[in-house]
Formats: structure tokens, sequence, C-alpha cells
């Protein structure tokens, strides 16, 4: 893995994301891992709306918590453990390391395409855009047009931070703390925005699904 290859490789995991994947699909493959991730969504949605309430009643009982979890501190988390990599691996001239911050890289813009794609379509409403005392019901093609802020479904938290974890947790396997801290951090970062109100749990469920398979399939893929 090189910067001299990355802009190819992701036009190939592109590639396969959008042609090769639904193409196999119509083959017949890939169904059981397809049909149990939309099975869990669907269940997820269905529970969205009852489960939402609580968070929002008990926000002020998790202002500690969420705000060690503010947004952009846990998005300046996710970016410096693939820059911090590649710092260290130029100082001590490794080139598996630099190669895990390019992969690390790769699989965040994937997971961001895709994530970015599935909210201009959805177009959610955000947990915290519904009026106090207004059931969290019809959210779907009622969010801002923007898929960047008004978009809730899925979360690009979860989507970037499963894919540097899945990173992080497949390259340095063989050190048994590293995929428990890294999955941990994960969920961690990915369940503070549902209990901010920034997102359903839906949405979270979906984006750590997008940003595991997507790396642990695609980006971690041998080449």
């Amino acid at each position: 893995m090189t910067w001299r290859s990355l802009p190819k490789d992701f036009l190939h995991d592109q590639k396969d994301i959008w042609w090769v994947f639904p193409g196999q699909l119509a083959k017949g493959r890939y169904w059981v891992p397809t049909l149990a991730v939309t099975g869990g969504t669907a269940g997820l949605i269905v529970a969205d709306p009852h489960v939402m309430p609580y968070f929002r009643t008990h926000a002020r009982n998790l202002d500690d918590i969420n705000d060690v979890f503010d947004p952009l501190i846990t998005s300046a988390e996710v970016v410096a453990l693939p820059v911090s990599l590649m710092i260290a691996g130029y100082a001590r001239h490794d080139s598996y390391q630099v190669g895990t911050a390019l992969l690390a890289g790769e699989a965040y813009a994937d997971s961001a395409v895709v994530d970015l794609a599935m909210k201009a379509i959805t177009r959610r409403k955000r947990p915290n855009d519904v009026l106090p005392g207004a059931p969290f019901t019809d959210t779907f093609f009622n969010g801002g047009k923007s898929p960047f802020k008004g978009s809730s479904f899925p979360s690009g938290h979860a989507a970037g931070v499963f894919s540097v974890a899945t990173v992080t947790a497949c390259r340095y396997h063989n050190h048994r703390w590293v995929p428990w801290v890294a999955y941990g951090f994960a969920t961690a970062i990915s369940f503070s925005r549902v209990t901010t109100s920034a997102h359903f749990p839906s949405d979270i469920f979906v984006g750590a699904a997008l940003g595991y398979t997507i790396t642990r399939y695609e980006v971690l893929r041998p080449r």
C-alpha cells in the first residue's frame, strides 16, 4: 500500500461497492449477511420511536459523558489515529505502519462515500430536530436537503470510526488488546451519537455495519 496506489485502490473499491457487489447479489451470493443487516436495521427502525424518548428525557443525566464525546472531539480523535500511525511510521521507517495509516484513510473515504449517498437518498430527520412532545415517526424523507448536516441515516461517525477501528484491529490482531480497545472505542463514540439525540439507534447500526463490512471485505482484501 503506497500513496501512488491509493487513488487507484479507492476507485477499485467504489467499483466493487456499486457495481460488483449488486451483481454478486443477483447471482445469489452474500444474501445471508445482507439479510442479517437489513433485518437488524428494519427491527431497529421500528424500535426507534419507542427508544428515543428515553434518551431525550434522560439527556441531562448523560451530560458529563456527552461532553467527553463531543462531535468535534470524536472526529478529531478518529482522524488522529491514522495520522499518528503515519507520523510514527515515517519516523521509524516502518512501511507496515505507514501502510496501515493509508488503509485507514482509504477505508474512511470508502465508507464516507456510501454514507453520504445514503444520506442524500433517505434524508432522515435527526432526533434533535423533532419538536419536544412530537413523536419520532415519519422521519425519513423529511430531513434537510444537505446530506452533510440535515440527514441522519446512516451515522457518518459510526461508519468512519468503525472503518478505522477495523483496519487497526485486523492489522494488529497479534496484540490481543488492540481489537478490544479499537472496537470498544468505536462503540463508545457511536453510542454517544444516540445519547446526544444526533442519531437513532438504527442509524448507528447501519453506519457501523457499513464501516466494518466495507473495510473488512473490500479495503483489507488480498491485493
